[in-house]
């Protein structure tokens, strides 16, 4: 068995997940191991896992926010100055990885869950919470390798050094891991997806849990990484063939279970309010928020560039004061600044449409039997853009920037592009070429201080 030491604030072990109930217990009926389901998505929720701050930190190394907050270990972020003891980064290591135990415990313990015979657990419904157990962690360490290690286009390229492969729950025994590699963790995520495909219950269009349709949305962005243009154009053309997934009409989806959401988790107050969630990072201080993340002028530019856009309006923006009390454009994704509610649009519909266009663009291809620009024109007329006769990879880049801003998807469209995460003419670009060391997060610390074995990146 294969554990990994995670150091929480108060300098004491913190080996997730917590419960009063051992695995015999929770695992001794269908009802207490949905009650272990629930508590997977919910560990989901903090917003150093999907309610926030880690995406929100993604967008502090590209060219979409303008961050103007005080938190240094944000701003260590924002200029490229990050240092392997910023406990921001830490924490979105630990919180992602105690997700990860929870799935784990569900994958291994749920095969051994007895069935009453008042209350018959099936193996098709035992299959489908595993088959949900094996979503959530590739979605996590999808997320992880994104940000922990370099992509597949720089440096060493698949035999770079990524984050490690915890497999097992922690039940006692401590082992200290090693990283592996992108390739090894790649394989370890399309294994799960697709064996997610296979177990989860068909026909189920619950945005709050994973479905078979999130499994296959998730692979199409895992091909799309991995320029497996067949792959990505196939799967993200079978969910958009999927019953009960539709483009929105407009921009009123945010914060609902809209057919545009394939998965979402949903918020109510404390939830994600002992963190810097989406609300509160994206949101003015006259609003309640911390007025962190408005605009940056480069994105206004690129809205401007088309008149228009809706997503430029007032549909999608207002006018705000910013954490240094100036007067600044802030998106309106995430409004409930004050009880800080708002659901992380994690995979979308307009994703889908926007992968089968690169993909066939790429390829070559025709899977769905569209044209690209046929794709990209959906989510341009819905911002009441005119269609295009024709799109070229920096069109499908630029419609995804304006698309998905502040949703966490902008860098890793840089890094896979080979692009850096700032152009020219902005602060740190040099910095933020492809394959350079601050693009990457460090292994935290704490984390080497305790396990050797954790090889730090290189200028950490």
């Amino acid at each position: 068995m294969s554990s990994v030491l995670f150091f929480s604030c108060d300098n004491t072990l913190d080996l997730k997940p917590e419960d009063s109930l051992t695995p015999t217990v929770v695992f001794s009926n269908e009802t207490l191991a949905n009650g272990a389901l629930n508590g997977m998505y919910s560990a989901c929720q903090p917003s150093n896992v999907l309610s926030g701050s880690y995406d929100a930190a993604t967008e502090y190394q590209t060219d979409n926010v303008k961050f103007v907050g005080s938190f240094p270990t944000f701003n260590e972020i924002f200029n490229y100055i990050t240092l392997s003891d910023n406990t921001s980064t830490s924490a979105f290591w630990i919180a992602h990885y105690s997700a990860i135990l929870q799935a784990n415990g569900l994958i291994k313990n749920i095969p051994n869950v007895p069935s009453l015979p008042t209350d018959a657990f099936t193996a098709a419904e035992k299959a489908s919470i595993i088959g949900q157990a094996k979503f959530i962690r590739a979605l996590l360490y999808l997320r992880l390798s994104a940000n922990f290690g370099h992509q597949l286009q720089q440096n060493l390229k698949e035999a770079n050094l990524s984050v490690p492969l915890v497999l097992e729950p922690f039940e006692g025994t401590i082992e200290y891991v090693k990283r592996n590699t992108l390739k090894e963790v790649h394989e370890q995520i399309e294994k799960d997806l697709l064996d997610a495909v296979r177990t989860i219950a068909p026909n189920s269009t619950d945005r709050t849990k994973a479905t078979v349709a999130s499994a296959k949305a998730l692979l199409a962005r895992l091909y799309l990484y991995q320029e497996k243009w067949s792959q990505a154009a196939d799967y993200s053309n079978q969910v958009i063939n999927t019953t009960g997934f539709t483009l929105a009409t407009n921009y009123t989806f945010y914060n609902t279970l809209s057919p545009e959401l394939i998965f979402t988790l949903q918020n109510v107050a404390g939830d994600a309010s002992t963190a810097e969630s989406y609300s509160n990072l994206f949101n003015g201080i006259n609003v309640n928020g911390r007025g962190d993340c408005p605009f940056s002028d480069n994105l206004k530019a690129l809205f401007a560039s088309e008149v228009g856009d809706l997503r430029f309006s007032a549909a999608l923006t207002r006018t705000g004061t910013n954490a240094v009390s100036i007067p600044d454009l802030f998106t309106t994704k995430y409004p409930n600044a004050a009880t800080r509610t708002d659901d992380p649009p994690v995979i979308r519909i307009s994703e889908m449409f926007l992968i089968r266009a690169e993909s066939n663009l790429r390829g070559g291809l025709t899977v769905g039997g569209v044209l690209p620009v046929a794709d990209v024109n959906r989510t341009r007329v819905r911002a009441g853009l005119a269609p295009l006769t024709a799109v070229t990879l920096t069109v499908i880049l630029n419609e995804r920037r304006k698309e998905f801003c502040f949703e966490g998807l902008r860098r890793m469209d840089l890094l896979r592009n080979n692009l850096p995460l700032r152009s020219a003419g902005l602060a740190n670009t040099a910095e933020s070429a492809p394959g350079a060391d601050k693009t990457i997060y460090p292994i935290p610390q704490r984390e080497r201080d305790i396990n050797t074995n954790l090889e730090q990146n290189k200028g950490y």
